[in-house]
């Protein structure tokens, strides 16, 4: 299920599968990346999370994890950034926590989430609202609103 190694960015060790999947589903740390968002990541269902929910999990560990390559996939072509590079050194992903869920019909759906990370002994927030869309089949990042993400206190 996952894509063959020589597919991997140089910073995803080869066994990070195994490990505990960084959306935290369920807040378990139970689940491996294998068997949570690591399923859409490559493999045989490679690109088929079954709603912009799944999709947006899936994409915040892709983040962590430097999958840019599933990042460019599953984000709008038209506007996805030329720019999209790997985390800057010392950047830690501490955790994802969904706000909201909303369906707004069969092939749009709008997550509300707040990531969080630490970057130079300073923690960060990110605040957004992002835009889903299914097309053929398959659910893409639009855009989103972001909020503040400046420092914590």
């Amino acid at each position: 299920m996952n894509r063959p190694a020589s597919h991997r960015p140089a910073t995803t060790p080869p066994d990070a599968d195994q490990a505990p999947c960084p959306c935290d589903l369920g807040e378990s740390r139970r689940l491996r990346l294998a068997d949570c968002c690591g399923r859409w990541h490559g493999g045989a269902l490679h690109l088929q999370a079954p709603d912009a929910l799944a999709l947006m999990r899936s994409r915040y560990s892709a983040y962590v994890l430097d999958r840019l390559d599933y990042l460019r996939e599953t984000w709008d072509p038209a506007r996805c950034p030329a720019d999209l590079a790997p985390n800057e050194p010392g950047l830690r992903w501490l955790g994802l926590s969904i706000r909201r869920h909303e369906v707004i019909d069969a092939d749009h759906a709008r997550v509300s989430f707040v990531a969080r990370s630490k970057s130079g002994g300073k923690a960060h927030r990110l605040v957004e609202t992002s835009r889903f869309e299914r097309r053929d089949g398959r659910w893409l990042y639009i855009d989103g609103d972001v909020g503040e993400p400046g420092p914590v206190a």
